[in-house]
């Protein structure tokens, strides 16, 4: 069997590999699901694991299938499984139970263990293959009306688990009503980051580089967001303009761009980081301001990777509300198609070259 993989700790090496046929039987208790693929995202995680930045095989394999961003259709069930049935469309979450209490109760996606599993990221085989199979615990039954986003499903849950991570935290202010909110980043996180606080009622900026007229500018703008291109103005321009925001939610894949979100977070804010940055990068950061404005603002940040089944299934759900509030809106954020495993030179390509490349997804089979 087919999957797309890379050698872990040797750059741009993806190639075609081969992996022998799953089988119920993989998973134990009569729990598997077989799932057929049918589409894969990928996105800045797989070509950085590409550049050997971090990444590493499962034991006992010298390579890693990447692909976390799965959308198939069951093919047969375990005897115990009731949730799906062959011929369900699915998606799939990634990471994997370790050994503490939070993976115990189903919150394997905040793991307290320092060695965590995640597929097509770390020490577990991902989706860019023609079948997988897994525990129906981490199968997420995907509606037909939503068969033409269901490769969005991933990022969609990253972005739920995001938004509800800071709603969550800012209940220690046990009053947080956010009116005003910035989202750094026009990639598939922060558009559908903005799709998703427009459908809360806020107000919302999106900033990136690129100028505007645009297809991130019109998505933007067609959920309800305000577009800004900062080679034109400045997040601290912004806030000048219209206000220091409540919650910033940082999806540029930039850790400068992360720090300086700090500076202009409102007083009793909320900074959510979904970025992972790999290398070597530093910058210059002013550590007595912020600390300061801080402590006394009572300023939160936290961290988000991606989610458990319940966010898979708060994404889903928001895509949705989204296809009857915009209609039309959320597909076009899948802009680069590419038909085949066997095309991995050209899907390395588009996420490293090509500017316009707003979603990537490989065509893995059709329904």
């Amino acid at each position: 069997m087919k999957a797309l993989a890379v050698r872990p700790g040797i750059a741009h090496s993806s190639h075609v590999a081969e992996l022998a046929p799953p089988k119920l039987s993989d998973v134990p208790d009569d729990r598997g699901v077989l799932v057929r693929t049918l589409q894969v995202g990928v996105d800045a995680t797989d070509a950085e694991i590409d550049e050997a930045l971090y990444g590493a095989a499962p034991p006992g394999y010298e390579f890693l299938v990447l692909g976390h961003e799965v959308f198939g259709v069951v093919e047969e069930v375990g005897s115990e499984v009731t949730h799906v049935q062959p011929g369900d469309l699915c998606t799939c979450t990634v990471r994997r139970p370790g050994s503490t209490v939070y993976d115990q109760i189903g919150r394997n996606d905040i793991t307290s263990d320092e060695v965590y599993f995640e597929r097509g990221i770390n020490l577990l085989h991902g989706f860019l293959t023609e079948k997988f199979v897994d525990d129906a615990e981490f199968i997420v039954k995907v509606p037909v009306g939503l068969s033409h986003l269901g490769v969005l499903s991933e990022p969609a849950s990253v972005c739920a688990k995001g938004i509800e991570q800071a709603y969550l935290a800012q209940s220690r202010l046990q009053v947080w009503e956010p009116k005003r909110a910035f989202v750094t980043g026009a990639g598939q996180i922060g558009l559908l980051t903005a799709m998703m606080l427009r459908l809360r009622g806020l107000d919302v900026y999106v900033l990136a580089r690129t100028r505007n007229p645009g297809l991130k500018e019109e998505i933007a703008n067609a959920y309800g967001a305000t577009y800004v291109s900062t080679l034109d103005t400045s997040i601290h321009e912004l806030a000048k303009q219209v206000g220091k925001p409540d919650l910033i939610v940082e999806a540029t894949g930039n850790s400068a761009i992360a720090f300086e979100c700090m500076e202009v977070l409102s007083l009793n804010g909320a900074l959510v980081w979904t970025s992972i940055t790999g290398g070597t990068h530093r910058v210059e950061v002013p550590t007595d301001k912020i600390n300061i404005e801080w402590v006394l603002g009572n300023k939160l940040l936290v961290g988000t990777v991606n989610g458990n089944r319940n966010h898979f299934e708060k994404g889903l759900a928001d895509l949705a509300l989204a296809e009857v509030m915009y209609p039309g809106v959320t597909q076009r954020i899948l802009t680069h198609p590419v038909h085949g495993l066997e095309n991995h030179a050209e899907i390395m390509r588009l996420l490293t070259e090509d500017k316009s490349a707003l979603k990537v997804y490989v065509e893995v089979a059709d329904l």
